[in-house]
């Protein structure tokens, strides 16, 4: 398997997807179009223009995923970012998620995510920090890796004076409730994976949580345990 998971399109001090585009030429090395799932926003049209006239720009040609064609089509895929909840019901309702799942593990169709994207690439959606704007018939995602992933992970502002609960604190929860690894991603980062080989990437560190031993953080450079 071939996948680039990204925490976040936007990133201070760049355009959209400027930081990834070295790694995103990478994955897709070698492959002329790719399926774009625009399902986590609501104008899918727009959306796709949006990343076509992006992906355009480094020589690939995109085609909108409508339903199980595309993918079974798909030289490459690409699902973006927005609401994990409403991309995970779609995926559910058009019957999606086992198509996306044998054409990247059988076949190794490159896949990248984004945010939401990245998201359904683990194996459940408990760890977005999305509103459940819908209710999917199921949290169980792609499972293309064996650790969930926080994206847009934030540390705590020690000059703010908010006492809610940090990002932290909610990943905490999750361990108590569950034993599934979880990777917290700062914006500017992403996750290379090369035949289940996962690497860090980006210009900051990443968290790396799991049950009874405190967060550990990961250099840039760095492979997951």
């Amino acid at each position: 398997m071939q996948l680039l998971l990204i925490s976040s399109s936007n990133v201070y001090g760049y355009g959209y997807l400027d930081h990834a585009e070295p790694e995103i030429r990478r994955i897709f090395a070698g492959r002329h179009s790719v399926a774009f799932v625009p399902f986590a926003l609501k104008d899918r049209d727009s959306y796709t223009a949006e990343v076509r006239a992006r992906l355009e720009r480094m020589n690939f040609a995109v085609t909108q995923v409508r339903g199980r064609e595309e993918i079974e089509s798909a030289e490459a895929i690409f699902v973006g970012g927005g609401n994990t909840f409403r991309l995970l019901e779609e995926l559910y309702a058009l019957d999606l998620l086992e198509p996306i799942r044998r054409r990247v593990r059988e076949h190794g169709i490159p896949y990248t995510g984004s945010s939401a994207g990245t998201n359904v690439a683990t194996p459940t959606i408990k760890t977005t920090n999305d509103m459940p704007i819908l209710y999917p018939r199921s949290f169980d995602a792609l499972g293309l890796v064996s650790y969930q992933i926080n994206p847009h992970y934030l540390d705590p502002d020690p000059d703010s004076k908010h006492r809610g609960e940090t990002r932290e604190d909610r990943i905490k929860e999750f361990l108590e409730e569950n034993d599934t690894p979880v990777v917290g991603l700062r914006e500017g980062t992403m996750l290379r994976v090369d035949d289940g080989v996962s690497t860090l990437l980006g210009e900051k560190t990443a968290r790396l949580f799991r049950r009874g031993v405190p967060p550990e953080e990961l250099s840039p450079g760095s492979i997951l345990p």
